[in-house]
């Protein structure tokens, strides 16, 4: 014991330790570069590139760069498709009296119209002029005749021509779909709908065909067809034909899913029509309330109710009730219209 206690000394004790630790960081450093000392990680590297480079893996690659690029591109021009539609429909909301008299299905032109206005205006003062003597009231038959009655009648052509196209609008994509999916070109497939559709939408057809007929693409004559016919659904149209036309794809899939989307906002519109036609019957029972109570007392008390329109105080009461009509009418037509 004294002879090992002899041995330990601090110098050996020192030299020990020592090489304890150098052996300890010796079998760290060996097993963590082992595997580039033996070589396995460069194998395991060169197993990688092989595979990557093998014919399949470089084919899935390609599908998945070219998927990203195709979506990037679709990306791209629908960003365009909408800057310039939304550039259209600035221009659109400033459209004169020609072109709409155009999308009112009318043949009239500008000095036409208002000389139909003016008739219709001196007709209307001629009858204001037989029913009353006052001629504020007058003035008020004049002005609505002349003013009120032919711009009603345009934009109530307009919109019923609106409504026409967008119900006919879904078949007419069928047809070109099922022409596509049987190998018909889509410009023979759009003379077919201007063919056998009815109108409008035949008509607006039959000018995407004349117009390509003059030298147009077929892209950009599909693109003019929301500018005749500014609904959201002519735009749904025109953006896929022209994306379609720029980058290719299946235009048969993209069509038959725009006819779902258009019979889909078409059912959409009509169960809001169902739902918001109570509240239409009340307003329009409200609206008619007052003439009804003008009319009845004009038939059981004249004498009662002439004084509103004899008398200079009574004329300026029914012009203001006319005002709070118009106004009621107008705020319970915008409670009552939904867009979507």
């Amino acid at each position: 014991m004294s002879d090992l206690q002899e041995l330990l000394t601090p110098e050996v004790t020192s030299i020990a330790v020592a090489l304890l630790v150098a052996l300890s960081i010796g079998g760290v450093l060996y097993a963590l570069l082992q595997p580039s000392i033996s070589g396995n990680e460069r194998r395991e590297q060169r197993l990688r590139e092989v595979a990557s480079s093998s014919p399949g893996h470089q084919i899935e690659r390609l599908k998945l760069r070219d998927a990203d690029k195709r979506r990037r591109n679709v990306q791209d021009q629908l960003k365009e498709f909408e800057e310039r539609q939304k550039s259209k429909q600035k221009k659109a909301n400033r459209i004169g009296l020609e072109i709409r008299l155009r999308q009112a299905g009318l043949t009239w032109s500008r000095n036409g119209f208002w000389i139909i206005s003016l008739i219709v205006g001196l007709v209307m003062t001629l009858a204001g002029f037989l029913t009353t003597k006052s001629p504020i009231l007058i003035a008020g038959f004049g002005f609505v005749g002349f003013l009120g009655l032919p711009r009603w009648y345009v934009s109530f052509k307009r919109k019923r021509r609106f409504n026409a196209f967008l119900d006919e609008l879904p078949n007419a994509v069928d047809v070109i779909v099922r022409g596509t999916k049987s190998g018909l070109p889509l410009g023979e497939c759009i003379q077919v709908v201007a063919r056998e559709s009815r109108d409008p939408v035949a008509t607006e057809f039959r000018r995407i065909v004349e117009t390509q007929a003059l030298g147009m693409s077929l892209a950009e004559a599909v693109g003019k067809l929301p500018e005749r016919m500014p609904v959201a659904e002519a735009n749904f149209f025109a953006i896929v034909v022209g994306i379609q036309q720029q980058s290719g794809g299946a235009l048969s899939e993209a069509l038959g899913n725009l006819s779902k989307v258009l019979r889909g906002r078409k059912m959409m519109k009509g169960k809001i029509q169902a739902m918001s036609a109570e509240a239409k019957a009340s307003a329009l029972i409200i609206g008619s309330l007052p003439f009804a109570v003008m009319g009845i007392l004009s038939l059981t008390s004249p004498e009662y109710i002439a004084t509103l329109f004899t008398h200079p105080t009574g004329n300026f009461i029914l012009l203001c009730g006319g005002i709070w009509m118009c106004m009621g009418i107008f705020v319970m037509k915008k409670m009552i219209s939904f867009d979507f």
